[in-house]
């Protein structure tokens, strides 16, 4: 079970590492798809926006109610380093967001919000064991709020590599100088 101090430093690095990426994709290609099929910059950060926003909301769900025993043999799950790593592509159960589209700025902000707000409530249940509450991931299997919290960072790891990816497969823009 990761360390609440080690899921801290791993939402930081993730979301350093992603926001470089997104450096590399200029603004004016922001919603461009690198190729059919493929998401833009765009909708990657409006699906991680998304996902954040989902794990935030079950968190808090979850919170409200005792915790409910899960056997030992039903705690094994898929390890994290599976979804860094981008071997195994998935598509979303997550619906995108058709509302959460926009700018580069605009989206990336909304990014950081959300980051902040997950902070926040790491803060907020700071006091608290988190590892009794448990509920299922459709691919990975059964996860701790810990392990949720991890999965943040880890999923934003794996969307770090897509996002090079879709610098690197952008039609390279060339911007004339006149004088």
């Amino acid at each position: 079970m990761p360390s609440l101090e080690s899921i801290l430093d791993n939402l930081g690095r993730a979301q350093t590492a992603l926001l470089r990426a997104a450096d590399a994709v200029p603004a004016e290609q922001w919603n461009a798809r690198p190729g059919q099929g493929r998401w833009s910059a765009g909708e990657l950060v409006a699906h991680l926006i998304t996902v954040e926003r989902s794990i935030l909301a079950a968190a808090d769900e979850v919170l409200q109610k005792p915790a409910k025993p899960v056997p030992l043999l039903k705690r094994f799950h898929v390890p994290m380093l599976l979804v860094e790593s981008r071997l195994i592509r998935r598509k979303s159960p997550v619906a995108q967001d058709p509302g959460i589209t926009g700018a580069k700025e605009d989206l990336l902000a909304r990014l950081r919000d959300v980051r902040e707000r997950t902070l926040a409530f790491i803060e907020e249940t700071r006091r608290r064991d988190l590892s009794p509450y448990r509920w299922k991931h459709r691919f990975l299997g059964m996860l701790s709020l810990y392990e949720w919290l991890q999965m943040i960072a880890s999923h934003e790891v794996r969307h770090t590599k897509q996002m090079r990816e879709i610098a690197a497969n952008l039609p390279k823009v060339v911007v004339s100088s006149q004088k």
